[in-house]
């Protein structure tokens, strides 16, 4: 009976942890274009502590301007592409609110926007050429 118990308890820590995190998460969402267009925007809000990711594909070498708007000027984004390395000032520390970026790689792009301070109401809009 002991065994099940130390076997049954960390999976349960295992099991709430996993609920946790994902109630931080805000939406995640695919980026398309509509035909013949390079950019898309999206609108949404994000509570304290929740992110929004949104995924696009793109190709080496395409140019990429990612760039967001808040109501409060409180909204922050980073890239990740598909080697889950940031872009240039697009990391985590940089508070990024505009970049421009030459791609390195074909694949999936990660944009997580979240609020720098509070609740954040926003508007992001990807080109790529």
């Amino acid at each position: 009976m002991k065994k099940r118990i130390f076997i049954i308890l960390p999976l349960l820590a295992v099991a709430l942890v996993a609920a946790i995190s994902t109630q931080a998460d805000g939406v995640t969402k695919r980026i398309k274009f509509a035909k013949g267009k390079h950019s898309a925007t999206v609108s949404n809000s994000v509570i304290r502590g929740e992110v929004d990711t949104y995924i696009v594909g793109a190709k080496a070498e395409q140019m990429m301007t990612v760039r967001v708007t808040a109501i409060e000027n409180n909204a922050a984004f980073t890239v990740q592409g598909p080697d889950g390395e940031y872009l240039q000032d697009a990391g985590e520390e940089d508070e990024a609110r505009q970049v421009t970026n030459t791609l390195p790689y074909n694949g999936d792009y990660k944009i997580i926007v979240g609020g720098t301070r509070g609740n954040a109401t926003y508007r992001l809009t990807v080109t790529i050429r």
